[in-house]
C-alpha cells in the first residue's frame, strides 16, 4: 500500500514538544529521513478516513459486507463460529476475529469487563491548511504540554487540512454516546492562558466533535479456539503514545502470518501463538499510554522541570527503536509457527 498510502499521507520531518504557554520547544524526535534510516519506513500522518480508503481498495469487491453489524458470537464445539448479525441472520465462519473496538460485540464471549471512563474528554478539530499561519506549513507534529491537558497537531490529507487534538480533564460524561458535537466555547476555556498558536486552532477549526475517552483493562489471555480479538477490542489504548491504530495494523499483520502457516489448520493452536506473540509487546505500549496520562499533564513545578529536563535524552531515535522500527511483516517464521 505504500504508493497509495504517500499519496494521502504526510510525511513527518519531527516530533516536537513544546511548552503550553510560549511554545517553547522542550524535546525533539528528529524523523523524515533519519527516521527512515533508523526504523525503515516514514513516519505518516493521515486522516483515518484515508487510511480506511486505501485498506478497502485492496480487497476484491465481494470480499467487504457492509450493513451487517454483529449481535452475538457462538463457539459450538469444534465447528467453528456461528455469527449472529442484527438482521437477523446467521453467519458460520472457521475463525471470527473481533474488531469491533472498545464497546466490542467479540469481546463479550471471551470477557466479562466493561468499558470506564477515564475522566478525560478530546476535543477534535480540522482547519483548512490556507486558514494557518505560514510557520504550520511545517510538516511536523507538535505536542503541547500543559496542567491537567495537553494538544497535539499535525496536517493530514497530503498537507491539505491540518488536524488537532486537545484532551483535557471533565470529572463525569453525561451523553448518551461517546462522541457528541464539541461546544467551541466550552472547548476554549480550558485553554484561555495557552500558547496563541493552540488558542488560534481552536477558534479557526472546523468540524469539532468531543470524544470520551474509555479504558479497558488489559485481559491475560483473549483467543478463544476459533475467536480472537484485534485492536481496541483486545487492547483499548489512551491516546497518549499515538499507537492504538497502529497496533490494530500489527495484530491484523501477525494474526494473518499465523493462519497462514502450515500448521494452522489448527485454529486454536494459531490464535495462542498470535496471542503469545502480540501480548509483551502490546502490554508495554499500553502501560506507557495510561502513563502518559499523568507525564504530558503535569502541573508547573518540580516534577515538571525534572519531566522537561528528561526529554531530550528519552526521545530519542535509539531509544524509540524498539517501537517505530518493529516490523511486523518480517517476524522470523520459526516465531510464528505454533
Amino acid at each position: 500500500m505504500g504508493d497509495a498510502l504517500s499519496r494521502e499521507a504526510v510525511n513527518i520531518e519531527a516530533l516536537r514538544f513544546l511548552r503550553w504557554k510560549d511554545d517553547r520547544q522542550l524535546a525533539a524526535l528528529p524523523l523524515g529521513r533519519r527516521g527512515l534510516e533508523e526504523f525503515g519506513a516514514p513516519y505518516y500522518t493521515l486522516h483515518r478516513a484515508d487510511l480506511h480508503r486505501v485498506l478497502r481498495d485492496q480487497l476484491p469487491e465481494e470480499t467487504l459486507q457492509l450493513g451487517a453489524a454483529c449481535a452475538g458470537v457462538k463457539e459450538p464445539g469444534d465447528r467453528g463460529v456461528h455469527l449472529a448479525l442484527a438482521d437477523g441472520s446467521v453467519s458460520e465462519a472457521d475463525v471470527a476475529v473481533g474488531a469491533d473496538g472498545i464497546h466490542s460485540t467479540v469481546r463479550t464471549v471471551l470477557a466479562g469487563d466493561a468499558p470506564h471512563y477515564t475522566g478525560h474528554v478530546i476535543y477534535r478539530g480540522l482547519i483548512d491548511a490556507g486558514k494557518l499561519p505560514a510557520s504550520f506549513d511545517e510538516p511536523v507534529v507538535r505536542v503541547w504540554m500543559g496542567p491537567g491537558r495537553h494538544v497535539v497537531a499535525y496536517p493530514v490529507e497530503a498537507g491539505r487540512r491540518f488536524y488537532f487534538g486537545a484532551i483535557a480533564q471533565l470529572p463525569h460524561w453525561h451523553a448518551p454516546e461517546w462522541t457528541v458535537p464539541a461546544d467551541r466555547p466550552t472547548m476554549t476555556a480550558p485553554y484561555g492562558d495557552w500558547s496563541p498558536a493552540v488558542r488560534q486552532m481552536m477558534e479557526t477549526a472546523h468540524e469539532i466533535t468531543s470524544w470520551a475517552l474509555f479504558d479497558r483493562p488489559m485481559l491475560p489471555s483473549w483467543p478463544g479456539r476459533h475467536i480472537t480479538l484485534i485492536g481496541d477490542a483486545a487492547h483499548s489504548m489512551l491516546p497518549f503514545m499515538a499507537q492504538a491504530a497502529n497496533q490494530a495494523v500489527e495484530d491484523a499483520i501477525v494474526l494473518a502470518a499465523c493462519l497462514r502457516t502450515a500448521r494452522a489448520k489448527n485454529h486454536a493452536q494459531a490464535l495462542r501463538r498470535y496471542e503469545q506473540l502480540r501480548q509483551p509487546r502490546i502490554d508495554r505500549i499500553h502501560r506507557l499510554s495510561r502513563a502518559n496520562a499523568d507525564t504530558f499533564h503535569l502541573a508547573d513545578g518540580p516534577r515538571q522541570q525534572a519531566r522537561d529536563a528528561s526529554l531530550p535524552a528519552r526521545w530519542t531515535t535509539q531509544n524509540l527503536r524498539w517501537l517505530y522500527g518493529y516490523d511486523a511483516g518480517h517476524l522470523d517464521r520459526r516465531k510464528v509457527a505454533p
